[in-house]
């Protein structure tokens, strides 16, 4: 990690750069936004230099800026290669003007003003160190007409629009007092957001660049602009650019609160929601119809026992999706979030990544193809609202299935898609579940077989007969197809539900139960899965146990085999936690935990991935 300090002459500009080797090689580029004052201090490992008189050596260099000043402007001095911690007095046509220190490496940049009275004519502008050491550059001062004839410039501003969305770059231009500075006091609907001050250049003109932040409170704004003399109020209103405009009415809730979201969304069309736990797994939907008003408003519950962390919240209304998050026991963090527009192409389609992260990050896109080599690489930035979409051609993409792999840092997430697949090779065989039974919420792992390489639909249905959740997927190249995100509702009807698998006019049924609700007797259920040291860690959590009373958990893999026992002890409301460590012995597959206290019995399954 490589910190640069950098002193501009604009208030809060946006810098563009760009890192590259000794051999002039590309390394990364990215553009940085400064706040005004934002200071970089030195490291421990800086060494200050003790001063030692000299400050003007032999290979020392300084410049102005601008280079051609004018009598009476303000001008700037930069010079390198000096000695450090060193004072030093700037002269222009033998006047002493200021005095000043260089830096621990030697370097400067300090602010001055050429006087009024000199003539417009070759001057000296000098510096001089404790030793008389000199350093000088003849240049010629310019006349002073042209600050002059706009010494009187009215304040005035452009360049505002009647209406912004958030995320937008924004340029506001104007004129006023000379050498003055420009305020800028904004406000929303209830409160002053910023203050903004901006420095007017000796030609009378200035210019602000922003960008709108993310989290703009949508509505009307106003700005008082005032250059100390005049004063101008402009106003303009912060629109949502978004189709779907979702927001939860706070970032956090608590296990066992209801959480409500509230937006506007294409109205008299069908709204789509999906929700997913922190493990990625489906944790509720519902398909909302959406009045001529477009307004939306929508809830769904928790429960003690579910996990904490991190949760998105997936809103697709005509082929467009939203994405929320929101933390459920925590404050939410910003995932690394990757969605394909579909999940099957046609040859020589261009495929939309819908990318969602850390704001202005730089991300790689990495694609793999069926035998899970490089087929594509590439990297692009997240706007300022932390999205971005990215079209990729498939051209010369050969038929089978795809996988998007996006780092960021550290985090690396991906998605799967597919080319040139059909429905429909053959018979639907194998269909079925991991259990006969289920609670609501728990996870559903549905397996079966069909065709190789081909799209099918999987369809959970409720014992009325209701479409509750559609999914599309593919077999492998062994006609296997597996799918987990699907997880009976929290507010489930008890009674025989059914899976659907149908690839064009193949189909075929596998049913299970939905037994009682979760808050009646024993629940245990698997928290959360994390990397360890070791393997990984599985988090279990359960309620409904009588008081302090020994649990035992029996862990077995996916031939039915004992792999491990757990004896832990209820707390006096009947809940339970524990960890159990699965070592590298533990292949990757369905698992099931059993948990019996002195009076019942109740199970579990997860995927360790």
């Amino acid at each position: 990690m490589v910190k640069f300090g950098v002193k501009t002459d604009t208030a809060k500009p946006g810098i563009n750069w760009k890192a590259v080797d000794r051999n002039d090689n590309e390394i990364d580029i990215g553009r940085t936004l400064v706040t005004e004052g934002q200071a970089i201090e030195p490291g421990n490992d800086v060494s200050e230099i003790s001063a030692t008189g000299e400050g003007i050596l032999q290979e020392s260099v300084f410049r102005l800026i601008p280079e051609k000043p004018n009598i009476g402007s303000t001008i700037r001095i930069a010079g390198e290669r000096f000695g450090p911690n060193e004072e030093l007095d700037f002269y222009i046509a033998d006047r002493k003007i200021t005095s000043f220190q260089t830096d621990s490496s030697g370097k400067f940049m300090v602010t001055s003003k050429v006087p009024e009275n000199l003539q417009s004519e070759r001057v000296d502008f000098m510096l001089k160190d404790s030793m008389d050491n000199e350093k000088r550059i003849s240049l010629r001062l310019g006349e002073d007409d042209a600050r002059k004839s706009v010494e009187a410039v009215s304040l005035s501003i452009s360049g505002i629009p009647p209406v912004v969305h958030r995320g937008e770059f924004v340029t506001v231009t104007g004129t006023g007092q000379p050498g003055g500075t420009v305020t800028a006091t904004i406000k929303d609907e209830d409160k002053v957001v910023t203050t903004i001050a901006v420095p007017i250049a000796t030609n009378g003109k200035w210019e602000f660049q922003t960008v709108v932040p993310a989290d703009a409170r949508l509505g009307e704004h106003t700005a008082q602009i005032s250059d100390g003399k005049e004063t101008i109020v402009r106003t303009w209103k912060i629109e949502s650019s978004k189709i779907i405009d979702l927001e939860p009415t706070k970032q956090m809730f608590e296990p066992g609160e209801t959480v409500v979201i509230n937006g506007t969304a294409i109205p008299e069309k069908q709204l789509e929601i999906l929700v997913e736990d922190p493990q990625g797994t489906e944790f509720y939907t519902e398909f909302l119809d959406i009045d001529s008003s477009g307004k939306v408003n929508f809830e769904f519950p928790t429960h003690q026992s579910s996990p904490e962390g991190t949760y998105v919240v997936f809103a697709t209304q005509e082929g467009v999706t939203e994405i929320v998050v929101l933390g459920i026991g925590q404050i939410p963090a910003q995932p690394l979030i990757v969605k394909m527009d579909k999940l099957n192409y046609g040859a020589g389609e261009t495929a939309i990544i819908e990318l969602q992260g850390p704001t202005s990050s730089q991300v790689s896109i990495l694609i793999l193809d069926p035998a899970d080599k490089e087929k594509f690489e590439n990297s692009t930035s997240l706007g300022p609202d932390g999205r971005a979409q990215y079209e990729l051609p498939l051209v010369g993409f050969a038929s089978g299935a795809y996988t998007t792999v996006i780092r960021q840092g550290p985090t690396i997430t991906s998605e799967v898609f597919s080319v040139g697949l059909q429905t429909g090779s053959g018979p639907v065989e194998q269909l079925g579940t991991t259990k006969d039974e289920y609670q609501p919420g728990e996870s559903i792992l549905v397996l079966g077989k069909t065709g190789k390489s081909v799209l099918l639909t999987l369809t959970l249905i409720n014992p009325d007969g209701e479409e509750v959740r559609k999914k599309e997927t593919f077999t492998n190249k062994d006609g296997i197809f597996s799918e987990d995100s699907f997880r009976v509702p929290l507010d489930a009807l008890q009674g025989v539900w059914t899976i659907n698998a149908k690839s064009g006019p193949n189909f075929a049924n596998t049913k299970f139960t939905v037994l009682k609700d979760k808050s009646e007797g024993m629940v245990v259920l698997v928290d959360s899965i994390l990397p360890s040291p070791a393997g990984k860690q599985v988090n279990i959590k359960g309620y409904g146990a009588g008081p302090t009373q020994t649990i035992v958990l029996l862990v077995y893999n996916e031939e039915g085999e004992e792999v491990d026992e757990l004896t832990i002890f209820s707390t006096k409301s009947g809940e339970f936690s524990t960890i159990w460590l699965a070592g590298p012995d533990n292949e990757p597959g369905t698992y099931t935990i059993l948990a019996n206290d002195a009076d019942e019995e109740t199970s579990t399954t997860f995927i360790l991935k």
